[in-house]
């Protein structure tokens, strides 16, 4: 779903939409289709990855690229693969063993419309898919930098990042947890791939270790603002607009930024760690005013 003028402003509308279709062209370029029995298969990882979303992460990479003047073509393969990881995710998560939705980006989730056998093997699809994406010559020509680019993204992609984030995201669902904790989970979910999508322009471009680390620095907040406007969202948003079930969350009785804060302490931080973004990017001296303006969505947006 594209972000709306009231969410946005249109500068930053239209680069979201830019970049959305451009990446959307390249990753139906990569998602290729077969006539042989395993088809589905294709079909259920187009469905999964082709079927709306804001591409968020897709922004961040083709961004930070923007700021080292690292080749379009090359960014945009690097998006295609930071976004199957994520959509790969977001089946699994959908899965009935794990949060047994039914709607994702106002379609049905994949699960729904393909069964379960195949949502489980189109995610496990999507993954591999992303780092044969980021090893092949097109991606760099520097075999260090694509390296680089599939350590990072398997760092913040498996255990230690977005799956072990899911993993607390689970137990969850069955004790308590601090708000530490909640932002330690947020931080693994979310925070660690919006960190490799913000640093992997300044990995494809070998920028300097301050630089790549202002990125991560912001994108890790940006990541925990997104989660708590999500939970936000959970609450008090409009399913149409969201695409989701309301109060998914809370029946599940997960541990979240608005369980414990309240609505409007959640605000409040949220706010606050936007704010907290920002200031990382000073280093860039007004050359990364997208991501300014992209901070400043996250805290208005409406779906």
């Amino acid at each position: 779903m594209s972000p709306s003028p009231r969410d946005a402003s249109p500068t930053l509308n239209d680069a979201l939409q830019d970049i959305a279709e451009a990446v959307n062209r390249t990753m139906d370029r990569l998602l290729t289709t077969t006539e042989l029995p395993e088809a589905p298969l294709m079909e259920a990882m187009r469905h999964g990855t082709l079927a709306g979303g804001k591409r968020l992460r897709p922004f961040l990479a083709m961004q930070s690229a923007f700021l080292f003047n690292v080749d379009s073509s090359r960014a945009r393969r690097v998006a295609a693969a930071v976004e199957f990881v994520h959509c790969y995710s977001l089946i699994h998560d959908d899965l009935p063993s794990m949060d047994d939705a039914a709607l994702r980006r106002g379609h049905p989730t994949v699960h729904k419309k393909f069964g379960e056998a195949t949502a489980i093997l189109a995610g496990d699809a999507l993954m591999t898919l992303a780092f044969q994406v980021l090893s092949e010559p097109e991606t760099h020509q520097d075999p260090h930098v694509r390296c680089e680019l599939v350590r990072a993204l398997a760092c913040a992609s498996g255990a230690q990042g977005m799956v072990g984030g899911q993993m607390l995201d689970l137990i969850g669902e069955k004790e308590e947890f601090d708000l530490g904790t909640i932002s330690r989970l947020q931080r693994m979910k979310t925070g660690m791939l919006m960190c490799f999508a913000a640093e992997s322009g300044a990995i494809l471009g070998k920028a300097s270790e301050p630089q790549r680390r202002a990125l991560r620095n912001y994108a890790f907040d940006l990541g925990l603002a997104f989660q708590v406007t999500d939970d936000i969202l959970d609450v008090e948003a409009d399913p149409q607009d969201t695409g989701k079930e309301q109060g998914k969350d809370l029946r599940a009785g997960k541990a979240t930024f608005v369980s414990t804060l309240g609505k409007d302490q959640a605000k409040g931080r949220a706010q606050m760690i936007i704010e907290q973004a920002v200031a990382h990017l000073k280093i860039f001296e007004g050359r990364a005013f997208m991501f300014e303006e992209l901070a400043r969505y996250v805290m208005a947006r409406r779906a």
